[in-house]
């Protein structure tokens, strides 16, 4: 690819962070965009998708040799695994493998975009200190964030290119078969309510459901990402990048119910992972009733992240006026960034 624009490479181009990051890219028409991920995607004429096993490193020296015009980096690869010290070698194998593949070969990179979390403040693991700032130390390991960042700071030591690293609340977006997918889940688990002719219960921790959270939208996340790698005041910096706004499930939930038109029964705690185990050939009959886009049960559902999220008897936010401070300035309302997806999943058969 020989071309006098800026061209990105996204790598986990098919989730709901990367596929906003392609759409966002794309969109401007200042960038050749190329993404990467396990299964690919389909051609089109504005982005090149590439299928690659990131965790082999020479499937991954090998289909990113030709990428030698890649200026930046948007990195949003992530595997998971049951527990939090199994998660480091595949995620930081990954984005070393990214590296020394795209390193070795783009003579003009500028950037690598590093997308992490509050898990860097700890907030997987209790309750931590709030707001959350990007000063705040580390804490004690096993933190795969936290290593992927530090071997991006040893790697640029000396070099061109410079790095940043961007940490969203939950992010909310659209992407089907992602393991993290807060609106998504929320909407089905709404939807099969309706369909048992049940009230829209809160299915968390009993202290969960009033404590102060945020999110933040995929396609704000995108913007302020682009906006971080093309800054020159945010080389090798770190950013909260969240909605703007807090809310309390006990406020947000009565209003996600009367999107549904459901009514609200009192909270009880229940794990989705366990009472939605049998649903599937509910959803299989809701698909054919509703005349739905034909995806599976397992693509739309991610009952594991629901029991997480919902378990966090906690406040969870962070500050995020580093990013204003810096010049970026946008905000998104969560309750309409919610039903703004609802909306969009209806429209795409997702939902009923």
């Amino acid at each position: 690819m020989r071309t006098s624009k800026p061209v990105a490479l996204v790598v986990g181009a098919q989730g709901v962070i990367g596929g906003n990051l392609v759409t966002q890219l794309q969109s401007t028409g200042d960038w050749d965009v190329m993404g990467v991920s396990r299964r690919g995607g389909d051609p089109s004429e504005r982005v090149r998708h590439i299928a690659v096993d990131l965790l082999d490193a020479d499937d991954t020296r090998s289909k990113l040799a030709g990428l030698d015009q890649v200026t930046h980096v948007f990195y949003a690869a992530y595997q998971d695994r049951p527990t939090w010290a199994e998660l480091v070698p595949p995620n930081l194998a990954m984005l070393t493998n990214v590296v020394d593949a795209i390193e070795s070969i783009a003579h003009g990179l500028r950037h690598i975009s590093l997308m992490q979390g509050y898990k860097v403040y700890g907030a997987h693991l209790g309750p931590f200190k709030t707001p959350a700032r990007e000063t705040d130390p580390p804490h004690m390991p096993p933190e795969f964030n936290v290593d992927q960042q530090q071997f991006l700071e040893q790697r640029q030591i000396g070099k061109a290119w410079n790095w940043s690293a961007i940490r969203p609340a939950v992010v909310g977006g659209i992407a089907l078969g992602n393991p993290m997918n807060l609106a998504m889940l929320i909407a089905v688990y709404a939807s099969i309510c309706k369909e048992l002719n049940l009230p829209l219960r809160f299915p968390g921790k009993p202290g969960a459901y009033d404590k102060l959270l945020e999110m933040t939208d995929a396609a704000l996340l995108a913007r302020a990402t682009v906006w971080a790698a093309t800054e020159p005041r945010c080389a090798n910096q770190t950013f909260n990048i969240n909605n703007g706004d807090l809310f309390r499930w006990s406020e947000l939930w009565p209003r996600i119910a009367r999107y549904f038109d459901l009514d609200v029964a009192p909270p009880l705690p229940m794990s989705l992972s366990a009472v939605m185990a049998d649903k599937e050939p509910l959803w299989k009959a809701m698909r054919e009733r509703h005349r739905l886009a034909p995806h599976a049960y397992s693509a739309v559902s991610s009952w594991g992240f629901g029991d997480f999220v919902f378990s966090w008897d906690y406040d969870l936010f962070a500050d995020g006026s580093k990013a204003r401070r810096y010049g970026f300035h946008e905000f998104v309302e969560t309750e309409a960034m919610l039903l703004g997806l609802f909306d969009e999943m209806r429209r795409l058969r997702i939902i009923p």
